[in-house]
């Protein structure tokens, strides 16, 4: 037996307890201040203190740690995207996310499985062909596979789904899952080692811009100044916006997901059909996660309907039949910040010193360490565009130089 799990066996406390400070009264002043307690606030916060050793930063969060996108997704890692730029981004996240769990000696269970995307046209095969080489030449591991491959990696996917039959498959091996708060934990346990303040409800109520250049935010809790000052909340991107005095090319829409009670294994890579509007996934613990695309509508809720329910059960009962014996146990939503490309929008905004995490659509949990580290980058240097993220600047918009993920989604929106 592992000494390490001697050890916890033996031991008062839960190993996966995360200790953070107590509480306390909000300084006048911060070096930095990140707006959202979530996943990207918190990995920018640490990268900061532990890569740039810049520690005089507070986590400003309105609600509970992690309890926003970050609590609502599906977990789902990939990097199979369409441009070179969001191959390329989304890969090196992929790279940072495999060694997290060494980096905060803390399992955030993180499992590489695969993904399978299916084509149900030929128009789609086409596609994925094309979609394949763009990942092989900028660093994902993505192939073509035919209907025999596929019967043998997924043996209960229905192959032929009413007027939809299976024709090939885009098969991604570094699609994967972990555990999505134990990210958000992780990388607060960490920060605050590193002497990070991370406050909760704490709202953030006006932005304070003199001259052009952001200064201080006032909260509930009272107001701080400080040097400068990023927004990560995701859903509610283009209200802080406004706070600051301009607007955003986003819009806000619901995302809904469900999960059954736990049945027997039978299910390792996540399977995805745009055709059907459906992603399908199983977890280590057995339930069955289904997910899919957008609600039709803007809407700044994060209730459940049983409009989505029902169409969302029908199209992964095409995909896997027998599931229509399974008892659904929970459903929940969260909300995307859907850009006219579908990527994301980072870097500096128009209030100098102010700057931008926001758009992330349906990918904002898969970009979190990288979104982390070239925010941090950014942040460090004054204001200076890590090459990395250039191509996702708001300016993008004025020049019509978008970065197009349209098709790019596990399930069309």
């Amino acid at each position: 037996m592992p000494f390490a799990l001697l050890k916890y066996g033996l031991s008062s406390d839960y190993p996966a307890q995360v200790d953070l400070p107590p509480p306390t009264e909000l300084k006048p002043a911060y070096d930095v201040v990140i707006i959202g307690g979530g996943g990207h606030g918190l990995a920018i916060a640490y990268y900061l203190a532990k890569y740039h050793g810049i520690t005089k930063v507070a986590v400003l969060e309105k609600a509970y740690l992690g309890g926003g996108n970050t609590a609502r997704n599906t977990a789902v890692i990939r990097s199979n995207y369409l441009t070179p730029d969001g191959v390329s981004f989304y890969s090196e996240s992929v790279k940072l996310f495999q060694d997290l769990s060494n980096e905060f000696d803390f399992n955030i269970m993180y499992s590489e499985r695969g993904q399978l995307t299916l084509a149900h046209t030929d128009a789609t095969v086409r596609a994925f062909r094309q979609r394949a080489e763009v990942n092989k030449h900028f660093g994902g591991r993505t192939e073509m596979i035919d209907r025999q491959q596929i019967a043998e990696l997924v043996p209960t996917l229905n192959l032929d789904p009413g007027h939809l039959p299976v024709l090939a498959g885009l098969w991604h091996r570094d699609g994967a899952t972990a555990r999505h708060d134990a990210v958000a934990w992780g990388y607060a346990k960490e920060a605050a080692k590193r002497g990070v303040e991370i406050h909760q409800l704490t709202e953030v109520q006006e932005l304070i811009v003199e001259g052009g250049r952001i200064t201080g935010v006032k909260t509930n809790r009272g107001t701080v100044q400080c040097g400068c000052a990023v927004q990560a909340v995701a859903g509610h991107s283009s209200v802080l916006a406004a706070k600051a005095g301009f607007r955003l090319p986003i819009v806000s829409y619901p995302l809904q997901a469900m999960v059954t009670q736990p049945v027997k294994p039978f299910l390792d890579p996540l399977v995805s059909s745009s055709a059907l509007h459906c992603y399908v996934q199983q977890t280590s613990r057995g339930e069955v996660v289904f997910g899919g695309g957008s609600d039709p509508y803007p809407l700044y809720s994060s209730r459940s309907t049983l409009e989505l329910k029902e169409s969302l059960i029908a199209h992964a009962v095409e995909m896997f039949p027998f599931l229509a014996k399974a008892k659904l146990m929970r459903q929940w939503g969260g909300l995307t910040d859907m850009t006219p490309d579908y990527s994301p929008i980072m870097g500096e905004s128009p209030i100098e010193k102010y700057y931008l995490d926001a758009g992330w659509g349906t990918w904002g949990f898969k970009a979190t360490p990288i979104c982390g580290k070239t925010m941090a980058e950014l942040v460090a240097s004054g204001g200076k565009v890590p090459e990395l993220i250039r191509p996702f600047r708001l300016e993008r918009f004025a020049n019509f130089q978008q970065v197009n993920e349209m098709g790019a989604t596990a399930a069309s929106h």
